[in-house]
């Protein structure tokens, strides 16, 4: 499921770009922002080892 995120955090992080690049309303950049920010955070915490 990590990996999964991380594979979803660089989409996010591509169409942030893409956004940005294209003019987009500063909304749309920064929630797409946010939500490649919280996938990244994700995904690297359920890959971080742990108990069970």
């Amino acid at each position: 499921m990590g990996t999964v995120l991380l594979i979803l955090a660089g989409v996010l992080v591509g169409g942030t770009w893409s956004l940005q690049k294209q003019g987009a309303a500063r909304a749309a950049v920064v929630v797409t922002g946010v939500l490649a920010a919280l996938a990244t955070a994700g995904g690297l915490l359920w890959l971080l080892p742990g108990e069970g």
